[in-house]
């Protein structure tokens, strides 16, 4: 049996644990428990399962201190935002418990003297959820909570990158009184996630590349079964000359550099009107260069190191790529010397052309190229120029201008000025390449159901 090893991108890449690496057999035994489980979950009834999931939110919550140190080790996250992942995650998992019987509750859709038509939500059978790593915790609750209260079994496999975070969650939910088969864990690479999505398994959820999600298609197409996906973004923000340039600088950073600019959902390319496109670069830089890079132990880190050297490489890659086709590195550009494991400074490219792999390609680090232009139509039309439509925002104080463009972006959400799309109750997903299917809200809670009309007289 192999090993799974656990490495510290912060700290050069030291060893802090392995688990095992599940086997082909592994694997088709708990598939085969999820599936002689599912018809006794479903019967539960909603009420029921979220009673049972109450006492594991009680023991995720009583528990939550274990994971801020872990998800800073495996990831490399600064401790301040591995905090704040956890207690969001946790108002997630209760938003679900609180709102899972409202979603899927039957539906009236026709009704007189002698007759009734109502719609029923029923679970797909079995669920392969299949995570990444950014945030880990996080996508686990998104994943594999809503698939439980819709009444679905769960195969889980967390990302590689992570597998100590996976090993506590398996502790945490199988302390509690599920049945058996209703939640397992497996434990492994992209291999291991293939095997799971091929075996005998009735609905796959999501979150990943781009790249992997369309093998993760492809299988759900031959077995004729439902994904749901969540993939890769390159997020625009149009910045309109009628701005007051120091008020959004901080959400731009925000937006660009949190978790080390390794979300699918941050911002990737930001499209300035050219009139202020050289007080918006000046200012950002400034705001960019008076963070803190280092020891994401150290509470007062605010960017730490990537997830994993390969993650290093490829980001080295796309900005060498950029240089060398013409674009100017306004800071930034290259590792720091005073830090070892998988850090990459924080920084802005300018000159940017569309033949630039940071334009093309999906940029899963701190790295934020700037790009102007000059009309209303010229901002719609480089928002769209991508092969992805996860988020955008536009920041303009013409409101019926933002909501002009607004209309006109291909993406799941568009955030106008300081809106934010993070409500629970809200349906996440993308456009194009970055995915189908929604997540959270009513929406998502239904996206995990199949849908029956029962109708009698």
């Amino acid at each position: 049996m192999g090993k799974l090893v656990s490495t510290n991108p912060a700290r050069n890449y030291e060893v802090i644990g392995e688990v095992d690496i599940s086997t082909e057999a592994e694997i088709k035994e708990k598939v085969n428990l999820a599936n002689n489980a599912k018809s006794k979950w479903k019967d539960l009834g909603v009420e029921k399962r979220i009673e049972l999931l109450r006492s594991i939110y009680d023991e995720f919550k009583k528990r939550k201190e274990e994971f801020v140190p872990l998800i800073t080790k495996e990831i490399g996250k600064p401790i301040t935002q591995s905090v704040k992942e956890v207690n969001g995650y946790l108002e997630d998992f209760m938003w679900f418990l609180d709102n899972g019987k409202k979603a899927l509750e039957d539906e009236i859709t026709y009704k007189d003297e002698t007759s009734i038509h109502r719609i029923v939500y029923e679970p797909y059978g079995t669920a392969a959820v299949i995570t990444p790593w950014n945030y880990p915790l996080g996508m686990f609750i998104w994943g594999v909570i809503p698939n439980l209260i819709a009444g679905n079994t769960v195969v889980f496999k967390i990302s590689e990158e992570c597998p100590l975070i996976g090993e506590l969650i398996e502790k945490i939910m199988n302390s509690k009184d599920l049945p058996e088969g209703v939640f397992s864990e497996v434990y492994g690479a992209g291999d291991v996630g293939q095997r799971l999505a091929e075996s005998d398994i009735n609905l796959i959820w999501f979150t990943g590349s781009s790249k992997v999600g369309k093998l993760i298609y492809k299988i759900a197409a031959e077995k004729f079964i439902k994904a749901v996906l969540e993939m890769g973004g390159s997020n625009p923000g149009v910045v309109f000359d009628d701005v007051d340039i120091s008020d959004v600088i901080p959400e731009i950073y925000n937006e660009r550099f949190y978790n080390c600019g390794q979300s699918c959902d941050s911002l990737k390319r930001l499209i300035v009107h050219e009139s202020i496109l050289k007080e918006v670069v000046e200012k950002l830089k400034i705001e960019v260069e008076k963070k803190i890079l280092g020891d994401p132990n150290n509470e007062k880190t605010e960017l730490g190191s990537l997830v994993a050297k390969r993650q290093l490489e490829l980001l080295h890659s796309q900005v060498k790529d950029a240089v060398e086709k013409g674009a100017k590195v306004i800071t930034g550009g290259e590792t720091p010397n005073d830090l070892e494991g998988a850090y990459y400074k924080p920084t802005i490219l300018t000159n940017i052309t569309k033949n630039m792999r940071v334009w093309n390609e999906e940029v899963f680090g701190p790295v934020l190229p700037i790009i102007s232009f000059n009309s209303e139509e010229e901002a719609v039309e480089l928002s769209n120029d991508t092969l992805y439509g996860l988020g955008s925002r536009v920041y303009s104080r013409d409101i019926d201008r933002a909501e002009r463009v607004a209309s006109k972006i291909e993406a799941g959400t568009v955030e106008i000025n300081h809106g934010s799309r993070w409500l629970t109750c809200n349906p996440f997903g993308g456009f194009k390449q970055s995915g189908m299917g929604r997540e959270h809200g009513i929406t998502g809670f239904r996206e995990l159901c199949q849908i029956k009309v029962i109708s009698k007289k």
